[in-house]
């Protein structure tokens, strides 16, 4: 071993079995700011046996900073695969390993989720080491709503899988967060626009940095300034989510342009009884139960 973990939690009885195992730890570090690393990472990276990084090549110049000199290999999108089982392997024999990505916290929209997943499967312990998250940094000073959010990352490059995924957002009631390089900023705008209609949004980038921007306007907005602006650096992209009361109105014009029997038709063939299917219909109405039954039941009295 290299040296003493500090807060190694890989000790209990749900690690019984494992016990011969070294531990995967999941080092967040500095989306910007080097002030924003931890000790407890700074120490843990010097006591691990080796050090994985999505690219060595940027992790030295980190790692020389904060003299740690910690064997370091390259685990990264192209080889997440093999490397992850290499990587198992040796963690298997014992040797602890740390897992850092060029800024953030490894496994949020990166290859690092593969080797959890693959620990987890061999029965690895695996720990996180809190820290940066750009995609938490940009919500909470993005103005919109913290209380329910949902973490998209890139959209897809494939054109059928975006679309799909742009269909499902434009529904989406919760604060959205989105990753986009700044070649792909505008088209991406322009797809949100076309998808969601207008919303707020919030566009983050140089986070932690000495030029930190936090620009809140509206996609319309944000398509006018980046169609003359030529856009700069990693972006992070919170959207506002689809209000309540529209999701609601939506609703109401949709069930409006079905027959009271189609309505009644639909929920019960979904499984409801007649009593429970009419009661739902009256509520998506927005009229009594009541109103519902005195129409379905109106040849009757004639």
């Amino acid at each position: 071993m290299a040296g003493s973990i500090p807060g190694n939690r890989a000790t209990g009885k749900e690690q019984e079995v494992t016990t011969v195992s070294g531990t995967l730890y999941l080092c967040a570090t500095p989306i910007g700011n080097l002030q924003d690393m931890t000790p407890r990472v700074v120490e843990t990276l010097r006591a691990v046996d080796l050090i994985a990084a999505e690219d060595t090549r940027n992790s030295i110049r980190l790692l020389t900073h904060f003299e740690i000199r910690t064997p370091m290999t390259s685990y990264h999108e192209y080889n997440k695969v093999e490397k992850a089982r290499q990587l198992v392997g040796q963690l298997q024999t014992g040797q602890n390993i740390a897992l850092i990505t060029d800024a953030g916290t490894p496994a949020i929209s990166d290859p690092g989720e593969v080797l959890v997943s693959m620990c987890h499967e061999n029965n690895v312990p695996v720990t996180s080491l809190p820290g940066p998250a750009a995609c938490i940094t940009a919500l909470t000073l993005s103005g919109l709503s913290t209380r329910r959010f949902c973490f998209e990352g890139f959209l897809p490059v494939e054109k059928k899988e975006k679309k799909q995924i742009l269909e499902e957002l434009s529904g989406e009631s919760r604060t959205m967060i989105l990753y986009e390089a700044p070649h792909h900023l505008v088209r991406t705008l322009e797809e949100l626009y076309e998808a969601l209609g207008e919303r707020r949004i919030t566009l983050c980038r140089e986070l932690t940095k000495k030029f930190e921007t936090v620009m809140p306007t509206t996609l319309e907005g944000a398509l006018e300034y980046y169609k003359s602006q030529e856009p700069r650096g990693e972006y992070v992209l919170v959207i506002e989510g689809k209000s309540r009361e529209e999701k609601r109105q939506e609703e109401i014009l949709s069930w409006e342009s079905l027959s009271i029997e189609e309505h009644m038709a639909r929920y019960e063939g979904q499984g409801m009884d007649g009593k429970t299917a009419m009661k739902q219909v009256a509520r998506d109405r927005g009229v009594s139960k009541r109103e519902i039954y005195a129409y379905l039941h109106r040849e009757e009295r004639l």
